[in-house]
């Protein structure tokens, strides 16, 4: 089938690429006095260093000519502008599979794994609306995971004809893509997700507390991890729900101030060094998507909307997720208590939220952390191959 679409290259114009330089060069750093640790938050002295390299070394032309040796579209979806990647499948009748990033993810943290899954898939990899291109988000203030899974299953299925599909994501991704396997099950072929997430996550009161209003617990090693993973949450959670609007005043006009927002996260969410983990081309790559579409307040404004439009059921049937759920966990990101990745899998599979999906294939991994299509590709091909596999009926 031809696609019904004409590429739109990505291009971001010298004119501000120039503004950006000149943002960058006019950066004041705080004083940041015995924080070489990385204990305060991220360091001005690594920062400063990596603001100079993306002033003076880094060349966005270089990462833009990789970005363009995939396929980009443009299209307006129920009156919302939407960029997507596409890498078309190579094997016999491959099924359409839409990819949904995260927070602070980009587009392009699937750029790993869209080559090995076009064995088997066409693959459709969007910005979320408001995090990247085709450019600021204007007239779609109340954004959020839900309304943009409405969204991906108008482009699948009317913008580019499929009468059924896949769908897959991590982080908001997640959500989206088990939104999808909700609302819109029969259009489905299934699901692969990189958590456990249930729809109703960000509903409630104190919707931006990660430890769910519960009480520390007596145990010391528990407690320690439940505090480790309060530090490693909390932060953005409150932020972005509470007062998103506020820190991006900051964000949107401080080159610095954005990459260092971001670098807490890609460093505290990945499993390792955070350059061996992400190269700075890397790092400086996703941040330029950010910068030079202005979309870090938009990207922010999803926690809060998730919480202001609360996701409600479309119908009351369990499993509450019915196409069939694949999931990648990794040890990282271990719940208090659960050390192993064989833990992960049995607890996952023995606890209540094994009802909630229509699960065919649960994995976890040593290796990896937030960004798991990034840090462990291989890992997360072979694991989504599993669950369509077994979705389908092509192997037990």
């Amino acid at each position: 089938m031809t696609f019904p679409l004409e590429p739109t290259p990505i291009h971001v114009s010298d004119e501000v690429l120039d503004d950006l330089r000149a943002r960058l060069s006019s950066t004041r750093p705080p004083v940041d006095e015995g924080n070489e640790d990385w204990s305060y938050g991220v360091p001005a002295s690594y920062l400063s260093e990596l603001v100079s390299y993306w002033r003076d070394g880094f060349d966005w032309r270089r990462a833009e000519a990789a970005i363009n040796a995939h396929e980009h579209y443009e299209v307006v979806v129920a009156g919302v502008p939407v960029h997507f990647m596409r890498t078309p499948g190579r094997g016999p009748r491959p099924i359409p599979l839409i990819l949904t990033h995260g927070w602070p993810w980009t587009f392009w943290h699937w750029s790993k794994v869209v080559g090995p899954l076009a064995d088997e898939f066409d693959v459709i990899v969007p910005s979320l609306p408001g995090f990247g291109f085709p450019g600021p988000l204007t007239g779609f203030p109340d954004v959020n995971f839900w309304k943009v899974a409405d969204l991906w299953h108008t482009l699948m299925t009317e913008t580019l004809g499929h009468d059924k599909y896949a769908a897959a994501g991590c982080d908001i991704g997640g959500l989206v893509s088990s939104q999808l396997g909700h609302k819109y099950a029969d259009s489905l072929h299934g699901i692969h997700i990189g958590s456990g997430l249930p729809l109703d996550f960000f509903t409630g009161d104190r919707a931006w507390d990660f430890a769910r209003n519960r009480p520390l617990p007596d145990d010391p090693d528990l407690r320690a991890r439940t505090i480790e993973l309060d530090h490693r949450w909390a932060p953005h959670l409150t932020a972005h729900m509470l007062d998103g609007a506020t820190l991006a005043h900051g964000l949107s006009d401080s080159p610095a101030g954005l990459l260092a927002w971001l670098l807490q996260r890609w460093n505290s969410w990945s499993d390792g060094d955070l350059e061996s983990v992400f190269t700075r081309d890397d790092l400086l790559t996703h941040a330029t998507i950010y910068w030079v579409n202005n979309s870090i307040a938009t990207s922010m404004r999803y926690y809060a909307n998730a919480n202001r439009h609360p996701w409600t059921p479309s119908h009351d049937r369990t499993p509450v997720v019915e196409a069939p759920v694949g999931l990648t966990f990794v040890t990282y990101e271990n719940p208090p208590g659960i050390h192993t990745a064989a833990d992960r899998v049995e607890a996952f599979t023995s606890g209540p939220m094994a009802g909630y999906f229509n699960h065919v294939n649960v994995n976890a991994h040593e290796h990896g952390g937030h960004f798991i299509p990034w840090e462990n590709p291989d890992a997360w091909v072979s694991d989504l191959r599993r669950t369509f596999q077994r979705a389908t009926g092509k192997s037990k």
